[in-house]
């Protein structure tokens, strides 16, 4: 069975200045909001420390193929305003780290998002070898998706 790990590089240019951009994506609360296409119920289990480092929360999230993800992530790292770092676990398990730069233009934000994870839930690893591509292309359907929010 071929490894069921993936590593995705999404880049967004946005409206906004890296500050504001941080505050968005920090504030998890709101991510059913903006983004619902993705995210069904995000509920935070543990507040974290001041700044967000230690903060714990549970998602239930979908993309375009016809499956759901349980997972959970905690903040490990919280650099205002250029990033901040999450590990997860659950139906995969693996880190993300995401970057707020200013953009060229002005009010404009670059962001990245690294994640790498490997996937856990039975489906997702069983069938990594040969629906890959469709694993992949779901993600960045996703992505695609905050971008427009």
């Amino acid at each position: 069975m071929k490894n069921p790990s993936y590593q995705f590089t999404t880049h967004w240019l946005v409206a906004g200045t890296p500050e504001e951009v941080y505050r968005i994506i920090e504030d998890v609360d709101r991510l059913a909001e903006w983004w619902p296409s993705v995210y069904l119920q995000v509920m935070v289990l543990k507040p974290g420390e001041p700044g967000g480092v230690g903060k714990v929360v549970d998602l239930f999230t979908k993309g375009w193929l016809p499956y759901t993800l349980r997972w959970q992530f905690r903040v490990t790292e919280a650099n205002f305003p250029t990033g901040s770092a999450l590990e997860a676990w659950g139906d995969f398990v693996g880190h993300g780290r995401w970057h707020f730069q200013e953009g060229d233009q002005p009010g404009t934000c670059n962001v990245r998002y690294d994640w790498e994870i490997q996937a856990t839930k039975p489906l997702l690893r069983k069938l990594s070898f040969l629906l890959r591509p469709f694993f992949s292309a779901n993600h960045f359907w996703a992505m695609r998706k905050g971008k427009k929010a």
